[in-house]
């Protein structure tokens, strides 16, 4: 008897019960990236210091970076499903008093106090549905499931965020966007909170042993009682370690060495990231059909290797030749994807703990903001930027090697709910996933 025809969401790689999901994810991280280009020289035009406003955005970040780190364990103990409403509830109180108290008053307190602890609310909600997507998709097809996750969230922050900030600004000025922003993020928020069905985001039976300060020491040990959870975590460090110290360093290079305008290095980065949103859809899909460690190994870690030479030479090479050195941008930004199936990967390793996994993950990701442009200060006066791009370039090439560490435990897991015939447990003898069988 033949198998009923899958939809086309299915088909697509997209678990049917969190569809709506993935569109509230993507305007939720538009909301939240309208203000990616222009909220600090706004905020300057209002009398705070570039100092001050550096130390906003510093602490904006190490918030962010706890809640992507709590945002696995909180769905171990709360289920997903809660944990993205504290995420909403947390992103629209305190963009309200940074709006309606903060910015009018001038007080550099409230906006310390409501843009800084704002930077909790996106990671809860979108790395909280990542645990969700991580819990609800077949292994067969993890990786591309993964690669929709990142494909909305990379392509609303800051992608068609700033494209949204630039048409709203000219006509109704940079205060109203920012209430825009807000709008989109509820509006994000209440779609996947409200249509999403599926009852795995809620609170999930657990062990006596497992309560919650046993499940927040779990996602820190996790890193050695199981090693390669660890080494995925490092892994994920190196993965954007040197896009962030890029941000420090290759701006002034490419303006004032190479001869590019700002207005051409903005529109490299911005060919850069374009690339990488569908680049990420593109890898989670090779994932699961080549072997999610291979795809990382390869495609992200050699990938990157050469990307990351490249991106410094060719343009030292030849110039201010913007059609070249938009090849070498894209390229970039393509094989900083090749690490997508990473999301797949590492709570696969630990399937009975994937919320600890998840944030041991998330917390290799934020170490990385701050790794990159530490590397950055501390070798590139001893160094110089050519230093520099040799060791990124030579933690990617460690990364590749690190890779082929993360091999899956062997089990076997029930047939996957979605109907497609693929069982979410096979896997090959070395310990990726099996292919996704052909769409039907």
């Amino acid at each position: 008897m033949k198998n009923p025809p899958r939809s086309l969401i299915t088909r697509l790689g997209i678990p049917p019960t969190l569809a709506w999901g993935y569109l509230g994810l993507l305007l939720f991280m538009i909301g939240d990236g309208v203000e990616s280009g222009y909220l600090s020289p706004y905020l300057s035009d209002e009398g705070v210091s570039d100092s001050r406003v550096a130390l906003l955005f510093t602490v904006y970040g190490v918030a962010a970076a706890v809640a992507a780190w709590l945002s696995g364990v909180l769905s171990d103990l709360w289920g997903p499903r809660r944990v993205m409403w504290a995420g909403l509830g947390i992103w629209a109180l305190f963009q309200l008093l940074f709006l309606t108290a903060a910015i009018p008053m001038s007080s550099y307190p409230l906006m310390m106090l409501g843009y800084g602890l704002r930077g909790l609310g996106y990671p809860l909600f979108a790395y909280g549905f990542l645990v969700w997507v991580a819990g609800v998709a077949p292994r067969a097809r993890l990786g591309t499931a993964m690669g929709w996750f990142w494909f909305a969230f990379t392509g609303g922050l800051p992608t068609l965020g700033s494209l949204v900030a630039s048409g709203l600004i000219p006509h109704i000025g940079a205060y109203a966007t920012l209430w825009a922003a807000l709008a989109l993020v509820a509006a994000g928020g209440l779609i996947a909170l409200l249509l999403v069905r599926d009852d795995r985001g809620g609170k999930q039976p657990r062990s006596a042993d497992a309560g919650p300060l046993a499940t927040l020491l779990g996602s820190v040990t996790i890193l050695w009682r199981n090693p390669r959870v660890g080494v995925g975590s490092l892994v994920r460090v190196i993965n954007t370690a040197s896009q962030f110290g890029f941000f420090v360093i290759m701006p002034l290079h490419f303006t004032r060495t190479v001869g590019f305008t700002l207005t051409e290095w903005l529109h490299l980065l911005s060919a850069m990231f374009a690339t990488n949103i569908f680049a990420n859809l593109l890898f989670g899909v090779v994932g699961d059909r080549l072997g999610w460690r291979r795809t990382i190994g390869w495609f992200g870690g050699a990938g990157c290797t050469l990307s990351t030479l490249l991106l410094f030479y060719v343009p030292n090479a030849a110039g201010a030749n913007f059609p070249l050195a938009l090849v070498v941008a894209a390229f970039y930004g393509a094989t900083l994807a090749g690490y997508v199936p990473l999301s797949a990967l590492v709570p696969s390793l630990e399937p009975r703990h994937k919320g600890q996994a998840l944030a041991a993950l998330n917390l290799g990701a934020g170490a990385s903001t701050f790794v990159g442009p530490a590397v950055v200060a501390a070798f590139a006066g001893p160094l110089g930027l050519e230093g520099v791009v040799w060791i990124f370039a030579g933690m990617y090439a460690v990364s590749t090697v690190l890779s082929f560490v993360l091999k899956l435990p062997d089990e076997s897991d029930p047939a996957d709910a979605d109907g497609s015939g693929v069982r979410s447990g096979d896997a090959r003898p070395d310990g990726d996933p099996a292919p996704a069988s052909a769409p039907a």
